[in-house]
């Protein structure tokens, strides 16, 4: 608890300054982290040799590496300013592009279940979709520190997101989706073989969740991906993509809506590789081999 209430003196300090120092705070930040944090950066280093067995430049490796640790701490700054940031806020930083897709879906009151994953700043992305699209409800999981719980869940519900922890989480997103209310899902961590189905991710055979599928088929929902991207990180586009709708009854339907997820996200982070989580063991469920050592 002491921990805590030093970290409120910081955040009170940091969103005292200017943005721009604040930014350049939370980058050298990052860059103290990447320096000395051998541990992460090896598992980056093995998600990357597994991902593009083909290889990568030395310039293309050093960059994603870098940009992971500064991305992890812009999320982290973004959850800070999300406890401040209006509406209008995010309005001045976020745009977006095949909006109709969504207007479209809505305007027949349908319920949608938006996936996307630890991509660009997600934190951002999440709030600006439920504050300047549509209502949210969204799961998370419990933080080791409980002290911290109460603070990350304001940045997220001050913009119209309904939070509820993962475990259990199922009955919050059934109920929503029943009564026509969007819900949003993170898809990109790793999964097994009891919470989904087994789908082809980088060329290899990966278990990955299947509750969007089951969901849209149980609750007629359409399942619209979205991923944000920025050229500076100050403005960002949020795109989404075109609706995946569960055709059939049967169990290869469902991996057949969750394939097609796949390879969107595989598409997404083939085109621009840096933005993607890196630095999380997304195959430690069927490949541990490759993080030994």
């Amino acid at each position: 608890m002491i921990g805590f209430r030093l970290f409120l003196l910081l955040d009170s300090f940091l969103m005292a300054l200017n943005a721009r120092w604040r930014k350049n705070f939370f980058i050298f930040l990052a860059y103290l982290a990447c320096t000395f944090d051998q541990k992460r950066k090896r598992i980056i280093r093995q998600n990357l040799n597994f991902a593009f067995p083909d290889g990568l430049s030395d310039h293309e490796r050093n960059e994603i590496e870098h940009y992971c640790y500064k991305n992890l701490a812009l999320n982290f700054l973004q959850v800070m300013e999300n406890r401040r940031n209006t509406q209008e806020d995010l309005r001045r930083k976020v745009t977006f592009k095949n909006k109709e897709v969504v207007d479209r879906l809505l305007e027949q009151k349908k319920a949608i279940i938006f996936i996307s994953a630890h991509y660009g700043n997600w934190e951002i992305g999440a709030t600006a979709l439920a504050d300047l699209i549509t209502p949210t409800l969204s799961i998370y999981k419990t933080l080791n520190n409980k002290a911290f719980e109460p603070y990350l869940l304001q940045a997220r519900t001050n913009h119209q997101m309904s939070m509820y922890e993962k475990s259990g989480a199922l009955k919050y997103l059934s109920k929503a989706l029943k009564k026509g209310e969007s819900v949003s899902l993170m898809i990109d961590q790793a999964s097994n073989a009891r919470s989904g189905v087994k789908v082809n991710f980088f060329g290899h055979p990966t278990y990955h969740s299947s509750s969007p599928a089951m969901l849209s088929r149980k609750y007629d929902a359409p399942i619209v991906g979205l991923y944000i991207y920025t050229d500076d990180e100050e403005n960002y586009t949020i795109t989404f993509e075109e609706p995946i709708v569960v055709e059939g009854e049967d169990e290869d339907s469902i991996i057949e809506a969750t394939q097609r997820q796949v390879d969107a996200l595989e598409k997404v982070i083939r085109a621009n590789p840096k933005f993607w989580f890196w630095c999380h063991k997304r195959w430690k469920g069927e490949y541990k081999e490759i993080y030994a050592g």
